[in-house]
């Protein structure tokens, strides 16, 4: 058991430092960057295939994070239009207090149609984690996507 958590632990920080270090690679990159994000989540969930951590576990996570980071990006996107770097970080802060709540709405809505409050929760750390993560980098990847498409 201790065995797996030292694994889990060093899991999702050597997924931290991938996508900070692709991410901060791409930075300069406009076309790529929504492209490149959206890929990490993917990693970040691929990195739960030697764990036997299946998606449907973790599914909560997942949809907090597309909600959260999702939301957050477009505000951030809109801060940045209209305040330039400090709208952007007002936004982004603003953006994540907001979209906490809101992606919590959605995440205990998912969670009381799955009918977990029947059955016995199988969250673990890094479930909880690396969904939240993964869901994050999804969410924030499709909505800069978009953006770049339409140029904002």
């Amino acid at each position: 058991m201790k065995h797996r958590l030292v694994l889990s632990i060093v899991n999702i920080l050597a997924l931290c430092i991938v996508v900070v270090a692709v991410s901060s690679y791409f930075i300069y990159h406009a076309q790529y960057i929504g492209l490149i994000i959206f890929l990490l989540g993917i990693l970040c969930l691929a990195s739960l295939i030697p764990f036997k951590v299946a998606i449907k576990s973790i599914w909560l996570d997942i949809v907090f994070g597309l909600i959260d980071n999702g939301i957050l990006a477009i505000m951030a996107i809109f801060g940045g239009k209209f305040g330039g770097v400090l709208g952007a970080v007002i936004g982004g802060v603003v953006g994540n207090a907001v979209t906490d709540g809101i992606a919590g709405i959605f995440e205990g809505l998912v969670a009381e149609n799955n009918g977990s409050g029947k059955t016995k929760d199988k969250r673990t750390l890094l479930g909880s984690a690396v969904g939240k993560m993964s869901g994050c980098l999804l969410g924030a990847g499709f909505v800069l996507i978009v953006a770049n498409l339409f140029k904002l």
